[in-house]
């Protein structure tokens, strides 16, 4: 661990960049979704693959890479599913004792490389076509929720809050798993 005050890198190599102080409404929620997307990201950073499927903050059995898993599942959720109008696609770890993603198959020990690098490229493939749906949409387009008729911004802000929650999360674990804080 480098001495930058429990940053996980210096300020200056920080992929979430500097996001500028005028980039418009699109600009701006995209902008924290993908901060948000690099911090989750650079949570998981240096463990094992036990490690990111360990559960550190009791009673939750919420691990890195469960948070991963959910992502993806959250990612190809709203953007298929909604802003595509493809509500006949099943969700992404819908099936018993799946627990929306947050459930790993398999015992802490049995995790290994291909199923930590399974779930990465899962999600950010999820992330990579939502990109493109959102690239698409109009923040004013009318989308269908159940229901209810919402606009791709009310998506938009969903997923920042979503993300930021699962941050918040992901903050807790990795500092139970091996005492890192920051950034």
């Amino acid at each position: 661990m480098t001495s930058h005050h429990g940053m996980f890198v210096p300020a200056d190599e920080d992929p979430r960049g500097d996001t500028g102080s005028s980039r418009g409404e699109r600009g701006c929620v995209t902008g924290y979704l993908e901060a948000y997307r690099h911090t989750i990201a650079m949570k998981c950073q240096g463990l094992s693959p036990a490690q990111l499927a360990t559960a550190s903050v009791p009673p939750s059995a919420i691990s890195l890479l469960g948070l991963v898993r959910h992502l993806a599942r959250v990612e190809h959720h709203w953007a298929r599913r909604v802003l595509e109008g493809r509500g006949d696609l099943p969700r992404l770890f819908d099936e018993p004792g799946d627990d929306a993603g947050f459930t790993l198959p398999g015992a802490t020990e049995e995790t290994d490389e291909t199923t930590v690098h399974e779930a990465f490229e899962l999600w950010r493939g999820e992330c990579a076509y939502a990109d493109g749906v959102v690239a698409t949409a109009s923040l004013d387009d009318l989308v269908s929720v159940g229901d209810e008729r919402i606009e791709v911004r009310d998506v938009l802000v969903h997923l920042v809050e979503e993300y930021a929650r699962h941050a918040g999360h992901a903050d807790l674990v990795r500092e139970c798993l091996d005492g890192r804080t920051g950034q």
